[in-house]
């Protein structure tokens, strides 16, 4: 029987790991478990934005793909903002036109998660004369903490973080443990999909309808990216189990379907990321392969190690 993934990673995020999957010949099922909604930027984001404008931060750190464009739209604000008054102020039409065409000037070594947040800003031209755009070898909270820019920071230092609302700490605890000041701006928020829960029984009613009919169905496996994904994850397949009981007892349609064992969490294993989300699964005794970062080949080969 074919082995069937399900990714519980954003609509934004699933497309190039279900299709990397895919191609591996494996079923990919795309169950989001995170909606990413933007949150209305503060005055006291735009301070921050503007104290690192003016160069007050040692590095900039972007740990997502939708944190670097929505950072990167209120950057080009400020920028163009700066220039109208720097330059039309001392009435240098032409080179305010040529300072523009030099693209936005990094004032301190940008630090992107992984390639998809570093993409971000090949949209945009970026004088990278005085600083780059920095990536580290792996793609998480330990690769950033490893690179030269992050590893030497020291106390009274400070770092400007690009981020969603939650997440992992594990940069931000360590560097301030250290005595580096931290800010961050949270430019969105994590929410479960409005749908999710009857994506999941809509989906589960097929699979145990199928394994009755096959011994042979390996256990489904679950991509966890985040401690909001699994939570949520958790919660819909607990919850799940009650509602979809429920219905079947109240419908003469299914009244044959009733002795059907139902879904719990541990009918799954699971591929998560980082030691955080690897000590809450074992937590609740369930199986699971831990990941470091979440490019498609990593991910693939975790699968593949325990088909």
């Amino acid at each position: 029987m074919p082995q069937i993934i399900i990714n519980t990673r954003p609509v934004e995020r699933a497309a190039p790991l279900t299709q990397y999957l895919q191609v591996a010949g494996l079923t990919v099922i795309e169950m989001p478990m995170l909606t990413l909604r933007p949150r209305q930027t503060t005055d006291l984001d735009i301070a921050l934005m503007r104290q690192w404008l003016a160069g007050e931060y040692k590095a900039l750190v972007i740990v997502s793909p939708t944190a670097a464009a929505s950072g990167l739209t209120v950057w080009q604000l400020l920028e163009r903002e700066n220039e109208e008054r720097e330059y039309k102020a001392k009435d240098s039409t032409d080179k305010y036109a040529q300072r523009l065409s030099e693209g936005l000037s990094l004032p301190s070594p940008l630090v992107a998660v992984g390639e998809a947040t570093a993409a971000e800003f090949s949209q945009v031209r970026i004088d990278t004369t005085n600083y780059q755009i920095l990536q580290p070898e792996t793609a998480n909270n330990e690769g950033m903490l490893a690179m030269p820019e992050i590893d030497g920071l020291q106390a009274g230092d400070k770092l400007l973080i690009w981020r969603g609302l939650g997440g992992r700490r594990l940069l931000v605890d360590t560097l301030q443990a250290r005595g580096v000041h931290i800010d961050s701006i949270a430019w969105y928020e994590r929410t479960m999909p409005i749908d999710a829960m009857a994506e999941y029984q809509q989906w589960q009613q097929a699979f145990v309808t199928h394994s009755t009919a096959s011994s042979q169905q390996p256990k489904p496996i679950v991509i966890i990216s985040s401690a909001a994904a699994f939570e949520h994850w958790s919660s819909i397949v607990n919850n799940g189990q009650s509602k979809t009981l429920k219905i079947e007892q109240n419908s003469d349609a299914v009244a044959d379907t009733t002795q059907r064992p139902l879904l719990t969490l541990k009918d799954f294993s699971y591929v998560v990321l980082g030691e955080r989300l690897a000590n809450m699964v074992e937590a609740q005794q369930l199986g699971y392969w831990r990941v470091e970062d979440l490019s498609p080949d990593t991910i693939l080969s975790a699968i593949n190690s325990k088909i």
